[in-house]
């Protein structure tokens, strides 16, 4: 017989978001535990656990854009091309050092490593700032049922404000990500703004397209029974890009825009795994696709990522960019604050793609 909840040190569910959630061990600690069965809370529905039996039926692959290439005008077309297509791609040769990737993803080890007193520094009650998070799950207070993972979330202001209140231990090494890897996203945002008619990156266009940063290190931790709970439950982002940096272990899955089907992003050396997010959908008027994505939890490995979020600034309004609606093209979504869709998203659960309902006319 399995040995369930009952006959580990929790006698109830109650005890485990206790343990989990209140007292800062996350999911990382629950694994450490050594627990042998998922508790009740991490139990997805039916529905979830269904994807996860037939994430791997097709052989769908999204593309990979060699940024290396001389003839920029090719690289431009295909990135836009899986934008439309696909809202996910992966990029090589793209620039960025591959020491300051293998450095940021040392320091996310190293920072869930700490004693839960260190990482507790960091919670929602504790942290000193609200732009540092540690947490678990996505939005434990909202959820029906609960994710398997962890995270340290950063959002950025400044490097003074990040000298102050970012953990020490992983400072530098995401400061150093960040600043490596602004050249790419520029680029990236030039070609997708080009064929939206956006002649330029200026100021204005900058602010709304990445006016701010928030980077987040995820961790997974081995689970009992992964099968029946996600690490990431079906979601779209609410950026407008993101530069997802995985480890070698893999379990990211992409929602296939042409079959529905749940395709696998193959963990590739030295990548990034570029993709849309709801306010460039938004920005684009659809052509550009937010698209839905998963990650499975893992009963072998402990698994991170390190995704960068680059957003409009808070405080800016979007809608379908005027470039893309001068040439008569209806608006599919209404003009919305940005601040104001961001809490819509945080205040559900994950759930696929609503949310960019929310903004439509």
């Amino acid at each position: 017989m399995a040995p369930t909840l009952s006959t580990t040190q929790f006698s109830n569910p109650a005890e485990v978001t206790d343990f989990v959630v209140h007292k800062g061990n996350g999911v990382k600690g629950l694994s450490e535990t050594g627990i042998k069965a998922l508790p009740d809370q991490y139990i997805q529905p039916f529905e979830e656990r269904l994807i996860n039996k037939f994430v791997n039926e097709t052989d769908e692959a999204i593309p990979v854009i060699d940024m290396s290439n001389p003839d920029e005008n090719r690289v431009a077309e295909a990135v836009c091309d899986a934008a439309e297509k696909w809202g996910f791609f992966q990029v090589i040769n793209h620039g960025v050092p591959l020491e300051v990737l293998d450095d940021v993803k040392t320091a996310t080890h190293r920072f869930f490593n700490l004693p839960v007193e260190e990482k507790c520094k960091f919670t929602k009650e504790n942290s000193l700032s609200t732009t540092v998070r540690f947490g678990t799950s996505f939005s434990p207070l909202a959820e029906q049922a609960l994710e398997w993972k962890d995270y340290l979330s950063l959002f950025f202001v400044s490097e003074a404000e990040a000298e102050q209140f970012w953990p020490d231990i992983c400072r530098n090494e995401t400061l150093e990500y960040i600043d490596k890897s602004k050249k790419m996203v520029r680029k990236l945002l030039e070609y997708l703004g080009k064929n939206l008619n956006v002649k330029e990156l200026d100021e204005t266009k900058e602010s709304l397209f990445m006016g701010s940063i928030r980077v987040n290190l995820n961790y997974y931790p081995i689970c009992p029974n992964p099968d029946l709970t996600v690490g990431v439950g079906r979601h779209s982002d609410v950026s407008s890009l993101t530069i997802l940096l995985q480890d070698q272990i893999g379990g990211l899955h992409v929602r296939s825009l042409a079959s529905g089907n749940w395709v696998h992003v193959p963990p590739v050396p030295g990548s990034f795994v570029i993709n849309i997010g709801d306010a460039m959908q938004i920005l684009s008027n659809g052509r550009y696709k937010s698209v839905e994505h998963r990650v499975l939890a893992n009963g072998n490995n402990n698994r991170i990522s390190v995704p960068i979020f680059v957003n409009p600034k808070p405080e800016s309004v979007i809608g379908p960019l005027p470039e893309v609606i001068a040439n008569g093209e209806e608006p599919i979504y209404r003009d919305i604050l940005y601040s104001d869709y961001v809490r819509y998203f945080f205040r559900k659960a994950h759930d696929g793609k609503k949310t960019v309902d929310y903004a439509k006319i």
